[in-house]
């Protein structure tokens, strides 16, 4: 695979490419970064008091001024959380000058902006509605989880759009840090704003409920409780109904008796063995080998209900 086909993941995935590790190792592969303009990686270890941050460069560093830590398509100011934020992880940037310390060391000037305006050019705004990407989810929030989809580029998935099984928290269902999939929901406006989706690559009720049949008991954790029942999740995109006891909190979990499973009506009828407080389990998801959607039928053909995500541009 190319460098330009790999340069805009998310960061902390490029810097383990054995291409990028060959231009950061020398000081010549450092000045064919610059001139071919190549995205590189590094650490940043400091935010100076001018808000520049210092970076690993392999066996060297650099400095990314303030005014290149951030890019806006709006020409927005860079808030100073956005720069301090980035003090201890991985940022992608591009070689503007070298310089040569007293030495006669490379003394390295990066732009992390110019290497977010690429990635916005040439990348993101040329995505359409329906393309799964990579990403990676920087931090979560009650409303949603604030997701890296390239070059530390921003966006928002929302709560609803995680899964059909309803959460409370996106913490229920990714961590921080997580590298994941997404599907471009809305492509990008004037403002460089995107949208995402994420449910739709979790499997439709079909492919879910064949996981199990009449008769078994199965593990699943409790996630709403309703006066005509509680809401069980056998996986992120399918839950059950069982009735109603007085011994069971949200986000316990539970072994359930499968009792019924009726595809007309999209419902699997349960019935609670035993609750109990287990460990989180870990959040990881085996994904469909796509690049891209244009529909998505989440409810059976024999289902009056239909469930289903269009994606136009």
């Amino acid at each position: 695979m190319s460098m330009k086909q790999n340069e805009y993941l998310p960061e902390g995935k490029l810097s383990v490419l054995s291409i990028v590790k060959d231009y950061m190792n020398t000081p010549e592969g450092l000045e064919r970064a610059m001139l071919d303009g190549i995205i590189l990686e590094g650490r940043s270890f400091l935010c100076d008091n001018d808000q520049n941050l210092h970076v690993t460069v392999g066996m060297f560093t650099g400095i990314i001024p303030k005014d290149e830590c951030v890019y806006s398509s709006a020409g927005e100011k860079a808030k100073d959380i956005a720069i301090i934020s980035r003090v201890g992880k991985p940022v992608c940037f591009k070689i503007i000058d070298i310089l040569r310390d007293n030495d006669g060391r490379p003394k390295l000037i990066l732009s992390r902006k110019a290497a977010q305006r690429d990635c916005m050019l040439f990348n993101l705004e040329k995505l359409s509605a329906g393309d799964i990407i990579d990403a990676r989810v920087t931090h979560l929030e009650p409303f949603g989880a604030f997701v890296d989809i390239g070059c530390g580029i921003i966006s928002l998935l929302s709560i609803d759009c995680m899964s059909v099984s309803r959460i409370s928290h996106p913490k229920e269902r990714f961590d921080a840090g997580q590298y994941i999939k997404v599907i471009i929901k809305t492509p990008a406006d004037t403002y460089g704003r995107i949208t995402l989706t994420h449910r739709e690559l979790l499997g439709t009720w079909e492919q879910n409920a064949s996981r199990f049949t009449i008769g078994q008991t199965a593990a699943g954790i409790i996630r709403s409780i309703e006066n005509y029942g509680v809401f069980v999740e056998l996986t992120p995109n399918l839950a059950g109904l069982a009735e109603l006891r007085s011994d069971i909190k949200i986000g316990q979990h539970a072994a359930v008796y499968i009792k019924n499973i009726i595809p007309e009506k999209m419902k699997i009828k349960l019935v609670v063995i035993d609750t109990y407080e287990g460990e989180k389990q870990p959040n990881v998801y085996t994904y469909p080998d796509l690049t891209h959607i244009d529909y998505w039928k989440y409810s059976p053909d024999s289902s009056d209900k239909l469930i289903e995500s269009v994606f136009l541009n």
